[in-house]
Formats: C-alpha cells, sequence, structure tokens
C-alpha cells in the first residue's frame, strides 16, 4: 500500500505535467540582464570550449538537472531515461527527495535507478530540511548518499511549499545546526538547495559559516510549489489551503536577483536555478559568477517521452549556450565572466536597494 509520502509525490509529478504551475506575474529577473553583442567576435565558434570542472567532476557543459522526483513507480521511468541523457552527455543530475525510500527502503530503485543508467555522471542525493528538524541527522543523510552511490548531497529547503501544504511540515527550528553536523560527517560535498523561492545574502552566510560545499539559489521564475500545492488542494476540494497557495503563488526573490546577492556574499560554489530555460539564460548565469546552471520542469516533460527527449532538451539548451557565448566573443567560461553586463529595471532597482552595485557588472573588460 503506497505511503502517504509516495501519494504526494505522485500528485507532485501529474500536477506538474498537467496543470500550470509555472510563476504567473513574477519573471527570473534575467530579462533585465544585457549582454553587449559584438559584431565582430574574433573567435571561431565551433573551437569554443564549454568544459568546466566543479567539486572536482569535470562536465561537458555547466549544466545539470535539477532535482525532479523519485520515491514512486512513474518515477524509476523518469529518473532513467534523465540519468541516461546526462550520461551520455557528461553532465549531471540531482534526484528529489528520499524520504519515501528512507521511509520504505523497497522504494529505493526509484533513485539507485540514476547510477545504474549514470555511471560516471555526477549525480546528487537528497534530503529535506524539514525532515532534519524531525528527526533526520547523519544516518539519514549517509543513507541517501549509499542508495545511489552519490557524488553530492542537497539538503533542500521548502518552508514556501511545506506552509501552504495540507500535511506541511512547518518546524525549521535547528535546520541550520544540523546541516553544519551532517557537513563535518560526510566525505561528499553537501550543497544547500531552495525549491523555487530564492536564497537571500543573509542566509547565504548562514549556510557559508556551516561550510557548505554548494548553494542551489533556485529562485523565482520556474516553476511555484505553491502553485503545485494550489492545485492538489483545489483537486481535494480543500479551499482553505487552495486560497493559501493562491496568495503566495509568486512568493519569493526572481533568480538573477537571489544569484547576484549569494555570488557577491560567498565564496563557495553556486548553482543558478528556478526558471532557467535557455542557452542565453545559462550564459547570463555563468558570466554572473555561477559554476552550473540548472533546469527542471522542461526535462520532466521530456523524461515522460524518453531519454532521446531529454538528451535532444538539453542539447538545444547547450547549442544556446555555444552561441551566446560565440556572440559575445568569448572562448572559454573564464572569459565569459570578464565580459560586461547591463542591468537594468526592477532588477537593478532591488540590487541598489538592497546595497549591491550592479553598475560594476557593465564596467568588467
Amino acid at each position: 500500500m503506497p505511503t502517504k509520502t509516495q501519494g504526494r509525490k505522485s500528485d507532485h509529478i501529474r500536477i506538474c505535467l498537467e496543470e500550470d504551475v509555472q510563476h504567473s506575474h513574477v519573471t527570473t529577473g534575467f530579462e533585465d540582464i544585457y549582454f553587449i553583442h559584438k559584431a565582430l567576435p574574433e573567435i571561431e565558434r565551433d573551437k569554443i570550449s564549454l568544459a568546466t570542472t566543479v567539486f572536482d567532476h569535470k562536465f561537458s557543459a555547466p549544466l545539470m538537472v535539477e532535482a525532479i522526483t523519485g520515491g514512486t513507480t512513474e518515477a524509476v521511468k523518469i529518473n532513467a531515461a534523465i540519468a541516461s541523457a546526462v550520461e551520455e552527455l557528461g553532465l549531471g543530475m540531482g534526484v528529489g527527495s528520499q524520504r519515501a525510500a528512507i521511509e520504505k527502503p523497497s522504494l529505493g530503485k526509484s533513485f539507485s535507478i540514476a547510477r545504474k543508467k549514470a555511471p560516471t555522471a555526477f549525480l546528487i542525493a537528497n534530503i529535506g530540511g524539514p525532515q532534519l528538524a524531525r528527526g533526520y541527522g547523519v544516518k539519514e543523510a549517509r543513507k541517501a548518499v549509499d542508495m545511489m552511490d552519490a557524488d553530492a548531497l542537497a539538503i533542500h529547503l521548502n518552508a514556501l511549499q511545506e506552509a501552504v501544504q495540507p500535511e506541511g511540515e512547518t518546524s525549521f527550528k535547528g535546520v541550520l545546526d544540523k546541516i553544519g553536523e551532517i557537513v563535518e560527517a560526510l566525505d561528499v560535498p553537501v550543497i544547500v538547495k531552495e525549491t523555487g523561492a530564492g536564497i537571500a545574502a543573509e542566509e547565504a552566510k548562514l549556510l557559508a559559516s556551516m561550510n557548505v560545499a554548494g548553494i542551489d539559489v533556485a529562485g523565482v521564475g520556474g516553476t511555484s510549489w505553491a502553485a503545485v500545492e494550489f492545485h492538489r488542494a483545489r483537486q481535494k476540494r480543500d479551499e482553505f489551503h487552495q486560497e493559501l497557495g493562491k496568495a503566495f503563488w509568486d512568493w519569493g526573490l526572481p533568480t538573477a536577483i537571489s544569484l547576484i546577492e549569494t555570488l557577491q556574499s560567498v565564496s563557495i560554489t553556486v548553482i543558478a536555478s528556478g526558471g532557467i530555460r535557455t542557452g542565453i539564460d545559462v550564459a547570463k548565469s555563468l558570466s554572473l559568477g555561477a559554476n552550473l546552471a540548472g533546469i527542471a520542469h522542461p526535462i520532466l516533460l521530456a523524461a515522460t517521452k524518453g531519454p532521446r527527449e531529454v538528451e535532444k532538451t538539453l542539447q538545444v539548451v547547450i547549442e544556446g549556450f555555444r552561441n551566446a557565448m560565440f556572440l559575445v566573443g568569448a572562448e572559454s567560461i573564464s572569459k565569459l565572466r570578464e565580459v560586461p553586463l547591463v542591468i537594468t529595471g526592477k532588477t537593478a532597482e532591488w540590487l541598489k536597494m538592497r546595497g549591491f552595485q550592479p553598475e560594476n557588472y557593465s564596467k568588467r573588460r
């Protein structure tokens, strides 16, 4: 018999595939960030190097598939398709929360299938911050990593989702200290990731003080988990939580803002995610200073059609990234970080109000 956790995971997959769960009135902020086009790039497009090394692992391009799912029967097929594609392309992937398999070990296949299909790709295990507050610790973290022979562990923060979910676990007391304990005990890098509401400078500094290896900002502009819970509540005729989900649909920090706040506050690995849809988004993220960019919802849609469709979707993003580098005259990622960026509009206004200096990006080179 399916557990309650399994049931929620199945709901989440179905809703993300069938309903509109994208942020409705807030964007990533990348539309406020402009490259300066080079009519004379003076480089050869086909000789541009996209390769990068992050967490001592070589990626063919600075792109990964974000945590999507696990813990259900349908997740086996989805994670298998994604893993096959990232193995072929030399990328990386994360899996969804492994709570379901920690509670019911027979569900471990939906996670271990990733390593089976991707023996050399960079794989990220996943446990939740709320579970740390309720008793999870080093033991469960190790189980998650061992379950899929992962190269890193992500601890996800989803306070917004928990706050609007009928079954939500809203105690986050002590999570930061638990993160520190896990960082100290594990032999693999620990990444802390948001789930669509972004990470501000203050939290980034707190996480860095715990010696986490990386931060995945996962800002506003892509999938809204408040929207997902809105649809769950609507389908269950739960008007109370439906209204909560609707009210908080667009809550959080736009991805570009969260990324810049984090990058200017810490000196650790930073992953840009939350509404990353094109190679131009990836190029802007890397030019701002991110080490990797992560993409999720388009890959979920592709994964239902199989690994070839996932591979095709990722290749379009990769080639878009290569084109953007060509059009700003950057032969490598290190050169991309030197090109000028013009930050305008609401993104620039926000950054100035928060004490950052967006004009500095336009003065590079």
